[in-house]
This record gives C-alpha cells, sequence and structure tokens, in this order.
C-alpha cells in the first residue's frame, strides 16, 4: 500500500514506517508542522518518501492515516479527496484526552473513519460515541541491549516540561534529586532546574540528542525514571526497557499495567520511587536484574513484529 502521513511523532512514525508499505510525508518549503517532511534525527528506511504538500493531488495513495483534528480538511484540500469517503483514512490518537470521562474526540459520532488507540486506557477514557474504534499498542524498533549503568543517575525522558509541568511529573523531580542526580533529555529544557528551584549539579538538562545518541547516554545511567501522571504510555520508558534499564514508574495511566513490577518498581508514591531510585544507586546488580526483567518483558509485550502485524490487519480492513 501507499500511506499518506504527516511526520508529526518521530517515535511513533519511526516504528510505523519500518512495515512493508510506501510511506508518503508531506513537505513543505518551511518544513512547518504540516510539512517537516523525513525525519533528520530518526533512522527511516528508503520507503518513505518526501512529496511537496502542493504535489499530492497528483499521486495516488491507498490510505491516509490521520493524527489531528485538521488533518482531514488539511487532507481534503491537498487530495482534492475526502478522507474516509473518497479515499480510505484512519485516525491515530495518541494522547490521553483532557478530562477522564467527559472529552468528546473530535471524530465522534461519525463512522466513516475508524479511531485507533495506542493504550487500552486511552480508549477507555475518550468518548469516541459512535466511532468505531481499536486499539494497536505501542512496538518499538529494538535497540538492542545497552545497558552499562556506569552514571549512579536517574535519567527521565520528556518534552517541554516546563509548559507540561504536573501533567509529566516536573514538580516531583526536585526532592527525586535527594536520591540522586537526575538528567533530563528532551525538547525544550533549557532552564529547567531554575525555574523548579533545584540545584542545577543535581538536576540537570539536556536538549535532545537524536535518538541513536538518547539510547546511548540514557543506558549509561544507574535507573530510569518515569513520572508522568497524565499523559499516554512513553514511547521512552519502553525504550529504556528495551535497552535493559530498571524503571521506577509512577502507576498512572497505562503505565500501571504496562510495567511488571520485576522491572523496578511501580508505585503511586513519590517517597517510594525516591526508595527505589537509591536502592538501585547503591545496588547494580540488582538494577542490572531488573533491567534484564524489563527487557523481557519489552520484547515480548512491545516488539516491532507484533506492532506491524496489527497495522496490517486494520489497513487491509480499511482499505477494503
Amino acid at each position: 500500500m501507499r500511506i499518506l502521513l504527516w511526520h508529526i511523532h518521530g517515535s511513533w512514525t519511526t516504528s510505523f514506517v519500518h512495515g512493508r508499505h510506501e510511506y508518503v510525508v508531506p513537505v513543505t518549503p518551511d518544513r512547518g508542522p504540516d510539512g517537516l517532511g523525513r525525519a533528520g534525527t530518526y533512522r527511516w528506511p528508503d520507503t518513505v518518501v518526501e512529496v511537496p504538500a502542493t504535489e499530492l493531488a497528483g499521486i495516488d495513495v491507498d490510505v491516509v492515516l490521520l493524527q489531528r483534528s485538521h488533518e482531514a480538511a488539511l487532507g481534503e484540500q491537498l487530495l482534492h479527496r475526502r478522507p474516509g469517503r473518497d479515499v480510505p483514512a484512519v485516525y491515530v490518537e495518541h494522547n490521553t484526552p483532557p478530562t477522564p470521562f467527559s472529552s468528546r474526540h473530535p471524530m465522534a459520532d461519525q463512522t466513516d473513519i475508524t479511531i485507533v488507540h495506542v493504550t487500552h486506557f486511552n480508549r477507555l477514557m475518550w468518548d469516541a460515541g459512535r466511532a468505531p474504534t481499536a486499539v494497536i499498542e505501542h512496538g518499538i524498533v529494538d535497540p538492542g541491549y545497552a545497558y552499562t549503568g556506569e552514571l549512579p543517575r536517574a535519567a527521565v525522558v520528556v518534552n517541554e516540561p516546563i509548559r507540561r509541568g504536573r501533567a509529566v511529573g516536573a514538580d516531583l523531580w526536585p526532592a527525586l534529586t535527594d536520591a540522586a542526580p537526575v538528567d533530563v533529555f528532551g525538547m525544550r529544557v533549557s532552564g529547567l532546574a531554575e525555574h523548579l528551584g533545584a540545584r542545577a549539579d543535581r538536576l540537570c538538562a539536556y536538549e535532545d540528542p537524536g535518538q541513536a545518541e538518547m539510547h546511548r547516554q540514557l543506558a549509561r545511567r544507574r535507573v530510569y525514571v518515569h513520572t508522568s501522571r497524565w499523559t499516554s504510555l512513553g514511547l521512552s520508558l519502553l525504550e529504556a526497557m528495551h535497552l535493559g534499564m530498571p524503571v521506577v514508574v509512577l502507576a498512572c495511566t497505562e503505565a500501571a499495567v504496562a510495567v511488571p513490577r520485576a522491572a523496578g518498581l511501580l508505585t503511586m508514591r513519590p517517597d517510594e520511587m525516591a526508595a527505589a531510585i537509591t536502592r538501585f544507586v547503591h545496588e547494580p546488580a540488582a538494577a542490572r536484574a531488573a533491567g534484564a526483567a524489563a527487557r523481557a518483558h519489552a520484547l515480548e509485550h512491545y516488539g516491532l513484529d507484533r506492532f506491524l502485524a496489527d497495522w496490517d490487519a486494520v489497513l487491509a480492513e480499511v482499505a477494503v
């Protein structure tokens, strides 16, 4: 199949485009949000092809993959065909809803486009009305076992933590630095320690260095920490597990069922998170054992082959 999609989420798209199809990504002169084109910091196969947005009307596509509420109208404007009517389409919902019980999905009640959620938690919480829904859980391009844990520090990966604040648990990080220095990787992280009132030598921020280098740096840290209160299941958490890192996880949203106890710690208590970080920092053998359990679970439940097979089944159904 030839699939049209916009480059929105680099990590998720990296997994998706490793399938057996051809993938068309629009590109605009400014490479803005509606025309970012191919990724520069992720490894994508040659089957991902950039097409100028102004030329999309001249190509045939089998399926349009929508990921934002305005893309149905944008797709119609560029293709001169209506996604879901004139060309098959699916809508991937990556996020938790704004509220857990009263948020209507942008595609609610229409019956032409299936909403594909990335977690069962998200499908449960979004109100989609009569719209058809499905769940395809994440799959990861395995980076391989890389854990050394040589640095007695905790790692966190979050984009825009200053803006997102409590949603990603940024308010918890200063207290966690009493257990170990915390290194935060992501986009728009500059000024983080000052913003949170933390010591700069205990809470360090590193702008996203790209996926391969990110994995290398994460694997050097002793433990991965996931503090999100209200986000979808973070791909960086699953990547850390693939790397063989022990994980200390706030048991919220899908994380509560996605992470096994043997992988580290699941808890609702920040004080227990701090205690687990301290333990792993002082007991490298325990950290390595938990990391091995994390990797085994991630390979079994969040492997790329299962992810792509699930997507092939949905694409075959909607493209009929």
